[in-house]
């Protein structure tokens, strides 16, 4: 190789490497039109524009001064299938408000941001930037190229979406109870006034409410203290029979009330993972507390605990609670962990449910590294099964 292409040779590595070290500090729109400017020169200046934006993290589209594509990196093909090289960008961006946006940016020199969207196969919003930018040189015949980057906005419309779920199903969760105790409190202060009876009745209902909205409350704030740790995996050792066993012995009012039996079978030794006592206390608490409300029909209720080996020889402890009610529709089944969720509505508040608790087993489970599956048919009863990961190898 001669010492004039080393240095030609040197000259593109020299700007790729000053292109790519200003990733981080540059829009992505801004570092594909840098590219294109000092790249778009010779069919090998094209080539190493499409190893530069090949790399870019978003959609990247490079037109000439004709819309006629220059470039662009496979997610843009992903978004846009139709796109050839030499081909007008018209024909395979088929979203008006962006061709309109890339005529507006040749023709004005100003670049464009333009949102837009799509409802097939499924809902997708993205945002795009438009840019003409000027190459050196000064011939006339290179006016310049307009480049394209898309960025997409899906997760973000999708957490407001959830965002704007939450807020009118908690709305509507405490506007319930608010609504009776405003009108027993009325009550209380008018037609009830010197009815002992009434009244008796009616502060049962609002002690009722009241906890309800307590409830309520404690599992929001439970739900959002587990998210702000979600990504902080517990380390402490705990063993799970003692804490089963435990929150088993706290709800045997709640049993014989509902007239239902709770067997437990466990292991002889420790059954150790590595956790958070307290929020692992909550997790049985829901599980064990569904299968006595939802299935007292079927007057017992299964616990099982056993270690068992996965697929990658790793130790994962399993306990299973199991009742003998009416079980849950399969349709039901792939939502029931989502917050507010609930198969029968009038059931639930009945029942004293906020909603929040499977979704509640759900977060403390990701935070711990486990999973919930859900085994269960219309008139069969159901079994939930959190599986956790041990803290030792189980012997193959």
């Amino acid at each position: 190789m001669s010492a004039s292409d080393d240095g030609a040779d040197q000259g593109w590595v020299g700007r790729l490497s000053r292109l790519l070290g200003s990733r981080e500090e540059e829009e992505h729109a801004a570092l594909a039109a840098r590219a294109a400017n000092e790249l778009v020169r010779s069919p090998t200046d094209i080539a190493l524009l499409d190893a530069v934006i090949s790399g870019m993290p978003d959609p990247v589209v490079v037109l000439d001064q004709d819309c006629r594509v220059i470039a662009f990196n496979a997610k843009a093909a992903v978004i846009a299938p139709a796109l050839r090289r030499g081909e007008p960008a018209s024909i395979a961006l088929r979203m008006p408000e962006l061709v309109e946006a890339i005529r507006e940016a040749g023709l004005t020199g100003k670049s464009q941001r333009i949102e837009f969207s799509a409802r097939l196969p499924s809902p997708q919003w993205s945002e795009a930037f438009v840019a003409r930018v000027g190459l050196a040189g000064g011939e006339a015949s290179r006016a310049g190229i307009v480049v394209i980057t898309v960025h997409d906005l899906t997760p973000i419309r999708r957490v407001e979406e959830m965002r704007a779920d939450f807020v009118a199903n908690v709305s509507h969760e405490l506007r319930t109870p608010l609504a009776a105790l405003t009108g027993f409190i009325e009550t209380l202060q008018g037609p009830a006034r010197d009815d002992p009876a009434a009244r008796a009745r009616f502060l049962d209902i609002m002690q009722a409410q009241a906890w309800r909205m307590a409830r309520l409350i404690d599992d929001l704030l439970s739900l959002s203290r587990i998210e702000l740790r979600a990504h902080q995996r517990p380390d402490t050792p705990v063993d799970l029979i003692p804490i089963v066993r435990q929150v088993v012995d706290g709800l045997q009012t709640l049993a014989r009330d509902r007239d239902v039996a709770i067997e437990v079978t466990a292991p002889v030794g420790p059954l150790m993972v590595p956790g958070d006592r307290d929020e692992l206390t909550r997790l049985f608490e829901n599980l064990i507390e569904n299968g006595l409300k939802y299935g007292a029909s079927g007057k017992r209720v299964d616990i099982v605990l056993v270690a068992a080996a996965t697929a990658d020889g790793t130790g994962e402890a399993r306990v299973s609670v199991r009742d003998y009610g009416p079980g849950i529709a399969a349709e039901h089944l792939p939502r029931l962990t989502e917050r507010f969720y609930r198969v029968d509505v009038g059931e639930s508040r009945t029942q004293g449910g906020t909603g929040l608790g499977l979704a509640l087993v759900k977060h403390i489970l990701n935070r711990h590294h486990g999973r919930l599956t859900i085994d269960s048919k219309a008139g069969a009863g159901a079994t939930f099964t959190a599986r956790l990961p041990m803290t030792e190898k189980m012997p193959r």
